[in-house]
Parts: structure tokens; C-alpha cells; sequence
């Protein structure tokens, strides 16, 4: 004979609203959308659509010429943010307007500092010199005595806003060498924080940030010209 199910001694004074998992944590991020999917496409390579007036690459004369010329395919993601920007200004648009369209936070006679547009932290930025070179050893003397100062001011302000518990400073040259941008060398300058390599990382290879790219802008902006 079968006999009904009895409930478990235990789960039977349970109240209803118990649950044997904790309650889900959402993190919203809908700017992934955009590096995931590759939905967000513009006219040119690291020109955002605010910025789209601007009329398109030229070769870069004093550069290393690439397979690319520097210009074909779009243009470098470099070169291309800081001549959409400076055409922008020269055309009437407040620098500071331009300049956080394209993240980019400070510039010195030879190099820059912008965002990482897709950052393995919060905080990733770049330092990239002006000129189109693919090689630590192509920079003149006062390009990379200009870079190294640069990387001791970004660690300044990152120290500063975000407090991190270590930081990243490295060059990856050439495509074996992991660089995306093998073309136009630059920089990575990141804060780290124990455990910040989680799961999402490890199972699905996604970095969840916890701060949109503008308000990073604005904050490391801020702690830049107060610093410098």
C-alpha cells in the first residue's frame, strides 16, 4: 500500500517567507551590453557620436607606419580621440565637453591620459603618446620621461579617489604580447583590490564594475587638476 508523503519534521515549522538561499544581489551594468554584443558601432574608431562632426583620419607624418597606415579601416582608436576632440574645440565645442566625450583626463606636451574604454577594474586608464609608434624603443627621451612622470601623477590620483589595496602598471607590445591596440603603444595603469578576480571573471570571462565610465571620468578629473 502507498502511503502519503509526511512532511519533514523539520521543514513543517518553517514560516513561509524562510528560504534556504540567501536573496539574489542584482548588479546593474548595461554599459557591457555595448562590448558584449558589439551593438555600439560609430563612423570612426574611438570617436563616440557626440564627437561624429569631425571629418576623419589623417596619417600621423612623424609615426611608425603600420599595416594599416595608420588611417585605414577606421582610423587608430588614438589617434582618432584626440583629433575628434581637438576639432570639436577648435570648432567652438567647451574642451571640457569634448574631452569628457572621449574620456579623456589629462594631456601633456607628448602624452595623454584617457579612460580604458572597456576596464578590467574601475579606474583603468591609459597613457598613450601623441605620436602613432608601436614600441617602447621608438619613444624619444622626453616622450618616455614624459610617460613614466605621467603613470607617477596617475598613481597619485588613483591612490586618492579610490584607495585601492595594489595597483597594475604594465606595457603588453605587439598582438602576441596581448596588446588590443598593437599598433599605437600605450600604457595600463589599473587599482586592484584583494578578490576583485571573482567568479564572473573566472566562469564567464565579465568584469562587473561597479561605476558608469563618466562618473570615473568626473571623479579622476577632479582629483587631477587638484593634484596637478
Amino acid at each position: 500500500m502507498l502511503r502519503a508523503a509526511r512532511p519533514h519534521p523539520k521543514r513543517a515549522f518553517l514560516p513561509a517567507e524562510t528560504s534556504y538561499t540567501p536573496p539574489m544581489e542584482r548588479l546593474w551594468t548595461p554599459w557591457r551590453h555595448d562590448y558584449v554584443t558589439g551593438a555600439k558601432k560609430t563612423r570612426w574608431a574611438g570617436v563616440p557620436e557626440s564627437l561624429e562632426a569631425w571629418p576623419g583620419p589623417q596619417p600621423d607624418p612623424e609615426g611608425t607606419p603600420d599595416a594599416h597606415g595608420g588611417q585605414a579601416a577606421g582610423g587608430c582608436v588614438f589617434c582618432n580621440l584626440i583629433a575628434a576632440a581637438d576639432y570639436a574645440i577648435a570648432q567652438g565645442m567647451p574642451p571640457e565637453d569634448a574631452e569628457r566625450a572621449v574620456h579623456l583626463v589629462a594631456r601633456g606636451p607628448s602624452c595623454f591620459l584617457c579612460l580604458n574604454a572597456f576596464p578590467y577594474s574601475t579606474g583603468h586608464v591609459l597613457l598613450v603618446p601623441y605620436r602613432h609608434v608601436d614600441s617602447l624603443a621608438a619613444l624619444n627621451p622626453d616622450e618616455a620621461q614624459e610617460m613614466i612622470g605621467l603613470a607617477q601623477q596617475a598613481e597619485r590620483a588613483l591612490q586618492m579617489v579610490y584607495r585601492p589595496a595594489g595597483m597594475n602598471f604594465g606595457l603588453n607590445l605587439g598582438e602576441a604580447g596581448g596588446a588590443g591596440i598593437a599598433a599605437h603603444l600605450h600604457m595600463h595603469a589599473l587599482p586592484r583590490w584583494v578578490g576583485d578576480s571573482n567568479f564572473m571573471t573566472v566562469t564567464a570571462g565579465t568584469r562587473v564594475l561597479p561605476e558608469a565610465l563618466d562618473t570615473t571620468w568626473e571623479k579622476l578629473r577632479a582629483a587631477w587638476m587638484k593634484a596637478n
